[in-house]
């Protein structure tokens, strides 16, 4: 497409002479716009990307790709569902589970909470909790009095292995004076880390048949917790046991129903971002146009000059697309290398700011997450590259073709 000719003039032309700097200090601006651009929109379209992922994977990993319920009862016989939700393709977990709220009491500490019931041998298979165990041994988790706390409950509580907390539940006995409340002491057998602060922060997890007898749900749960294989095909997996549900009162809503705003909300911000961040490339694009009709004007005696010589307007505009496509390459090329490695060490950078600034650049009271994400998908880096080098080439469009176009004569009788 280029021949020798054409890329010796592009490369004179592109290395600025005495008297040249300004147009070449341009130039070298709209590449460092290019590869800034091309940076930022790779970085934050990982870390938008590593943030929806470990939310998804935390987030169902706690509550599970799909949930069956019964609205405003429990969920009696639950053996015969289990059995036949286990039988549904591509489910890989089935864990029912008895949940009421409490008000938990720790000495000088109180506040309000969720006791969650659930078998010591499906906690295993649970790894979202079995994994995280921070204090305690699963093998302590049985008993009628053994309950597991969150990290974060424990540190505001003064909680650990063997401490004594008292839990108050409103679902108690009916008597002539009203239903009266149950209270019963339990000892922490196991404090675990979940990742998620508001897990951490107000789940009790209780073996299910002490849970049960404490819930007033002999023989019942409150919800039949679901995991798949790919959370993203969980719609035909919910169809599929929702017609294996014998009761009509069951329900079953997936993650795609009980998060829809929350997930919708970050594809929306994730859209905003890069359409905002794609504004940089663009005004980049932009500084590619103006060094470039600066080059051309400053070069007109010498397209004059080669032009008489024999050069046709076809290599013209090919040494002036050849020049405004390198900046474009090379600012691209350059924001690919910064914002891949960026991503690939962003813990450590950002373990480096909190060292050097002694502050929390990332706050888990206040996020879902404890540390800073990123994940990268390839195709939208390749996506990010195509897009800019392709507004690259289009900004030099103009100026090539106006160099094309300039008439030998008129220059040369001007000069």
């Amino acid at each position: 497409m280029f021949n020798r000719f054409e890329r010796v003039v592009a490369g004179r032309y592109l290395r600025a002479r005495r008297g040249e700097r300004f147009v070449s200090i341009i130039a070298i601006f709209s590449l460092i716009g290019i590869a800034l651009g091309v940076a930022t929109l790779i970085i934050v379209m990982a870390v938008m990307n590593g943030f929806r992922a470990d939310l998804m994977g935390r987030v169902l990993g706690l509550n599970g790709d799909l949930n069956i319920f019964s609205a405003g009862h429990s969920i009696t016989n639950y053996q015969d569902d289990v059995v036949a939700i286990k039988g549904v393709k591509n489910v890989t977990r089935v864990t029912p589970m008895a949940e009421g709220t409490v008000l938990i009491d720790a000495g000088s500490y109180s506040t309000g909470g969720v006791v969650r019931g659930v078998a010591p041998a499906d906690l295993r298979d649970l790894h979202a909790l079995s994994d995280s165990v921070i204090d305690g041994k699963l093998s302590d988790f049985q008993g009628d009095d053994a309950v597991a706390v969150g990290t974060t409950l424990a540190a505001r509580a003064g909680l650990s292995v063997g401490s004594k907390i008292t839990l108050l539940s409103l679902n108690g006995r009916a008597t002539p004076f009203g239903t009266m409340p149950r209270i019963r002491a339990y000892h922490v057998a196991m404090v675990f880390d979940a990742g998620v602060n508001d897990y951490d922060t107000s789940v009790i997890l209780m073996p299910l048949e002490s849970a049960q007898r404490f819930l007033m749900m002999p023989g019942a749960v409150s919800l039949i917790q679901v995991a798949t294989k790919d959370a993203l095909e969980v719609a035909p997996v919910t169809r599929a046991i929702a017609e294996r549900l014998d009761d009509p009162r069951l329900r079953v809503m997936d993650w795609t129903q009980s998060n829809n705003a929350f997930l919708g909300a970050l594809t929306v911000q994730q859209n905003v971002m890069f359409l905002i961040l794609t504004l940089i490339i663009l005004v980049a694009a932009f500084n590619v146009i103006s060094s470039m009709i600066m080059m051309v004007k400053d070069k007109t005696r010498d397209i004059a000059v080669l032009r008489t010589l024999g050069a046709s307007r076809g290599a013209i505009m090919r040494i002036f697309l050849m020049c405004g496509a390198s900046v474009g390459v090379s600012g691209t090329l350059i924001g690919f290398g910064i914002g891949v490695v960026f991503c690939l060490n962003i813990e450590r950078i950002q373990h480096g700011v909190e060292h050097l600034t002694h502050t929390s650049l990332f706050n888990p009271e206040f996020y879902y997450l404890e540390h800073l994400p990123a994940k990268l998908i390839w195709s939208q880096v390749i996506e990010v590259m195509v897009m800019s080098l392709a507004l690259s080439f289009i900004a030099t469009l103009y100026p090539s073709w106006r160099a094309a176009k300039t008439d030998p004569i008129e220059a040369l009788r001007h000069e």
